[in-house]
């Protein structure tokens, strides 16, 4: 259990506090995470790697020579959001461009796709990565759906090293896909983790059992086993990743055996004796092994082996120094060439946007509305929070509400700001939405930030959107989640919610009732659209690996959406003032 910490809503933030001036040698601080002290060479390529924290010492602690030059940060188990991710990147690139690179996770795939298109909007030659080595979260042949875990640190290792080496960013990119075509890792739990402030683990292990297939964002495995002894373990280990063997002749192997937290190195080592025998005896030979934590899972107890089939390249890069605050590797630590940062935060910023002269009186009228809803919002959705995440902790991770809380609460305050400045309706939802992306991070904090930033485009600064209008504006939003997501309805997502809803709406609208009379029925039939999910099995996100626990319990992410669509309904009721035609 994680037992020290102040707030446990600002964790992460406390945390980097502490990490910063720590290794103030190594890195210095940015809206969204961590870069380097000095700044980045001309001519060299960017690598920025990140995600969720709770991952020590991946992904922080690993920014230094030889390694990443940034790190975006986000919330315990959450991605960050797209404006962290841009943050990071343009803080961190030099000249050459920047790799931007992840665990394949749809929170942070998503948010950091959206950054790689901001930055490119901004002349910046953005690329993005995400890692697929976790051979326990998709069979052979669906490479693409498997989840990155300690794999991880193999691939962004490789990339930031070929970097390093002065490869331009094409050449970096193609190492990374190279580094993970080669890589497979699998993991065991033996106990679950515990969120910061929470009294019990986001999942529990049979007694003298073992989950196989575990994820580092808390998830369980995808079946239970026997407890083995530490011999057992090496041999289900090797075997399970040796089965899925890329098609190579190298028999030289790069191998890491990682705790997940609270397993102790001591115990590591027993495995590791003979997980190495049995590598060797199958004719493979090791190169540079680590054994110890390096993607870790808050306190989770239990392992992982990877492996990585190495060619020249890859053993080059592998082998390479590294000068880090957590990793170390070479006989002479590698000096950081570029010149001490001065202004890291300067660095990061975007351009400002100015709104304020967009609206008229109605507009304004209509971002007065948009205030209040989302007061009503962030009230409902605190008192949910425990409910949506235990919703979401029977097959994902369990940080559904509090992701929700944070977003809506940002949203709140971003909304009210955004209000006071004389911003119509567009603008108010547009930093909405930016805002509860920043704050929530993860799959529904990208969602619903794109969501909103479509709804309030269609809405516009100007005028009462008749009923035509917003039905359209919804719409908009829909579309924008197919766009972003990649998931589709019957999926398990909250689209099996909005969908019902859209149409709905569009429905009712289409036969002249106001938008005001049709929200509250289109929210209805979300609530039974939402309700029926239960029925369904995931198909795509975090959940998909354990579908078979999730039937019987409805998807929280279209749960949150119909308690949302009602909470505005309640709004309209109560609203006295007219701020549509």
């Amino acid at each position: 259990m994680t037992k020290l910490f102040n707030d446990p809503a600002r964790f992460t933030e406390d945390m980097l506090v502490g990490f910063l001036d720590a290794n103030s040698t190594y890195v210095a601080g940015v809206p969204g995470g961590v870069v380097r002290a000095s700044e980045t060479p001309p001519g060299k390529v960017a690598v920025v790697i990140g995600g969720g924290s709770g991952h020590y010492p991946a992904f922080c602690g690993t920014v230094g020579p030889g390694f990443a030059d940034g790190a975006v940060v986000g919330n315990i188990f959450t991605s960050p959001s797209a404006e962290e991710a841009a943050s990071v990147a343009r803080a961190a690139h030099g000249d050459a461009g920047v790799l931007l690179t992840t665990g394949n996770y749809a929170g942070d795939v998503m948010n950091f796709g959206l950054a790689v298109t901001q930055l490119r909007d901004e002349g910046i030659d953005a690329h993005y990565f995400a890692v697929t080595d976790d051979i326990a979260s998709a069979p052979p042949g669906e490479e693409a759906k498997r989840r990155g875990i300690a794999g991880d640190f193999t691939v962004f290792k490789c990339a930031s090293a070929a970097a390093e080496d002065g490869l331009d960013i094409t050449g970096v990119v193609r190492v990374a896909e190279a580094a993970n075509a080669a890589t497979r890792t699998l993991g065991v739990a033996f106990d679950g983790c515990t969120l910061p402030g929470a009294d019990s683990p986001l999942f529990t292990v049979p007694d003298k059992q073992m989950g196989v297939g575990l994820g580092i964002h808390g998830e369980p495995g995808v079946r239970d086993e026997p407890m083995p002894s530490a011999a057992d373990l090496a041999v289900t280990l090797v075997d399970g990743v040796l089965a899925d063997e890329p098609t190579t002749e190298t028999r030289r192997i790069a191998v890491i055996l990682n705790g997940l937290g609270r397993t102790k190195y001591e115990e590591l080592f027993v495995v590791w004796g003979t997980a190495s025998r049995l590598l060797r005896e199958r004719g493979y030979e090791v190169v540079d092994p680590e054994v110890g934590e390096l993607v870790t899972s808050l306190d989770m107890a239990g392992c992982s082996l990877t492996v990585m089939w190495l060619d020249d390249e890859l053993e080059k890069y592998w082998t390479a120094p590294a000068d880090t605050p957590a990793y170390r590797k070479g006989v002479a630590a590698v000096s950081d060439s570029g010149r001490r940062r001065t202004d890291a935060a300067a660095d990061a910023a975007a351009p400002e946007r100015d709104v304020a002269e967009l609206a008229d009186d109605d507009g304004r009228d209509g971002g007065r509305f948009v205030v209040k809803a989302f007061d009503a919002i962030a009230g409902m959705l605190a008192g949910a929070e425990e409910e949506l995440g235990r919703i979401d902790a029977v097959a994902g991770d369990g940080d559904h509400g509090r992701g929700m809380v944070k977003g809506s609460s940002a949203a709140r305050v971003a909304a009210a700001a955004a209000a006071k400045a004389g911003a119509g309706q567009g603008s108010v939802l547009g930093a909405a939405g930016r805002e509860w992306a920043a704050k929530a991070g993860g799959t529904s904090g990208v969602l619903w930030g794109a969501l909103l930033n479509a709804v309030g485009a269609r809405l516009g600064d100007t005028g009462r959107p008749d009923s035509k209008t917003v039905a359209a504006a919804m719409r908009d939003g829909y579309d924008s989640l197919i766009a972003l997501g990649g998931a589709s309805p019957g999926d398990k997502t909250m689209l099996d919610a909005m969908l019902p809803f859209v149409e709905e709406l569009e429905r009712r609208v289409s036969t002249g009732e106001s938008w005001k009379a049709s929200w509250r029925e289109a929210a209805q039939v979300a609530t039974d659209a939402a309700r029926a999910t239960a029925d369904m099995r995931p198909k795509v996100g975090r959940a998909r690996p354990l579908a078979e626990r999730s039937v019987g319990t409805p998807d929280a992410g279209a749960t949150s959406l119909a308690m949302i669509a009602h909470t505005v309904a309640d709004c309209l009721g109560r609203d006295t003032q007219e701020v549509t035609k």
